[in-house]
């Protein structure tokens, strides 16, 4: 599989589009990559959404293209972000399901990944929002700066949430130090932390102390303080070189904890209101984005996708129960190898370069993006990676679909898939996934 990959690679990147490399660093746009938790398939107003209406990402459709064969690498967080950091398979790193509070860094420091590839192209670069990939070489102290961890795999500036809003520690870490932290005031493994207690919240137990960072960390104003981070770093940049920013949101991933603006907004529940919510946030980010753009002559390429499919967790039953369908028409979901758990939006939008209200059926995946960068940077693709460059189906040029194959991962390592055209290869019984029952329905098996 890896060897058809490369010979792909290879070709793609002979004659892959050409006019943007001529005159340099000059010619290349700022990226912006916003990845959703759990945000599923039929989520969107122009995914077919009629419960929930999204304006800012629906616009942002209309302006650029519209994926609807795209995929995450899993359909399990952790697995599905290395996957999108890598270009690689997660499995060829054994990564399966989401990487605990106590996890050292899963992603090598040594290989050429998203960030550094575009780094290596004079890009600045950054990630804020959740992370879920571990920190440092071993069990991380968080009372010390937590290396390795994103500076070490080429973001120039991280303000991260450590793991899950669902999962402790409940804390943001800025630059590797937990932001507040207070060495009178330190944490502790074992303790129950001070900490607002919300359904689909848990592991307060597991470590506490650090008050006063725990106090900072308002559960309802996350998406707002990730937002407000995004921006001043995006203001901070200059016109000289460009700058990658990967944003990545606890919107929607449960406990749904919407500021109050957007409570009530939604007609099914908490859950559509969170929605709202991450809507909210990408029309933030798409206005500062195009003001620098107007500001410096550089346009943005951005990109919205989501981890994995939708979950049918309390806030999702809730959903459905108003009618909505997390994931349209597709069976399953998160955790599971149906295309419920993978299949997920994918918009790109670069004004003047990327083909405005198109529609995209090829097939695409997450893990294609370093290859496309690495394209759209002049670089040679990495060798050892299972990237497919898609620069020409980003731009509407390609002549024909540049990927026929892809594996994908549930939580569940018997159910590793292939799929082969229209064709998916599911190797055993059941989606792999968490079994819950509600109702007359049940999900996972």
């Amino acid at each position: 599989m890896r060897e058809l990959t490369q010979l792909i690679i290879a070709t793609a990147a002979t004659t892959f589009t050409t006019q943007l490399i001529n005159g340099g660093i000059d010619d290349f746009p700022n990226v912006v990559l916003i990845n959703a938790d759990d945000l599923g398939y039929g989520d969107l107003g122009c995914y077919g959404a009629t419960k929930i209406q999204t304006p800012n990402i629906d616009k942002l459709a209309k302006e650029g293209t519209r994926f609807t064969d795209a995929h995450s690498p899993s359909a399990v967080c952790s697995p599905s972000r290395y996957g999108l950091i890598t270009g690689c398979y997660p499995y060829r790193a054994n990564i399966w399901g989401p990487a605990p509070s106590h996890s050292p860094l899963v992603l090598p420091q040594d290989e050429v990944n998203c960030p550094k590839l575009l780094k290596k192209a004079g890009y600045n670069t950054a990630i804020v929002g959740k992370w879920h990939l571990g920190l440092t070489n071993g069990k991380p102290d968080f009372n010390k700066p937590l290396k390795p961890g994103p500076a070490e795999i080429g973001y120039d500036y991280s303000f991260i949430v450590p793991t899950v809003n669902s999962g402790p520690p409940f804390v943001y870490i800025e630059n590797a130090v937990v932001v507040g932290l207070d060495p009178n005031d330190p944490f502790v493994w074992g303790k129950t932390a001070k900490t607002k207690k919300i359904p689909g919240k848990g592991g307060e137990n597991k470590i506490g102390g650090a008050d006063k960072a725990h106090a900072l960390y308002d559960d309802y104003l996350v998406g707002t303080k990730l937002t407000e981070m995004s921006l001043k770093w995006m203001k901070q940049q200059t016109a000289e070189k460009p700058f990658f920013l990967t944003l990545t949101t606890t919107n929607i991933h449960h406990p749904f904890t919407p500021a109050t603006r957007f409570q009530g907004t939604s007609q099914c529940g908490i859950y559509g209101d969170f929605v709202h919510e991450l809507d909210w946030i990408v029309g933030e980010i798409t206005k500062t984005a195009d003001e620098i753009s107007k500001k410096t002559g550089r346009e943005t390429l951005i990109i919205f996708t989501s981890d994995n499919g939708g979950m049918l967790n309390h806030g999702g039953q809730e959903a459905w129960d108003h009618g909505h369908r997390l994931n349209g028409n597709l069976l399953g979901f998160k955790f599971g190898i149906w295309e419920g758990g993978h299949r997920v939006p994918f918009i790109t939008r670069w004004h003047g370069k990327i083909p405005a209200g198109r529609v995209s059926n090829n097939l695409i995946s997450q893990i294609d993006l370093l290859a496309t960068f690495a394209q759209m940077t002049n670089q040679a693709p990495p060798e050892e990676s299972d990237s497919i460059g898609q620069f020409d189906e980003l731009l509407g040029k390609a002549e024909a679909p540049q990927r026929e194959e892809l594996v994908v991962l549930a939580n569940s390592m018997n159910h590793l898939a292939i799929r082969t055209k229209k064709w998916l290869y599911i190797p055993t019984q059941g989606a792999g996934g968490f079994s819950a029952k509600w109702g007359a329905h049940a999900c996972g098996g």
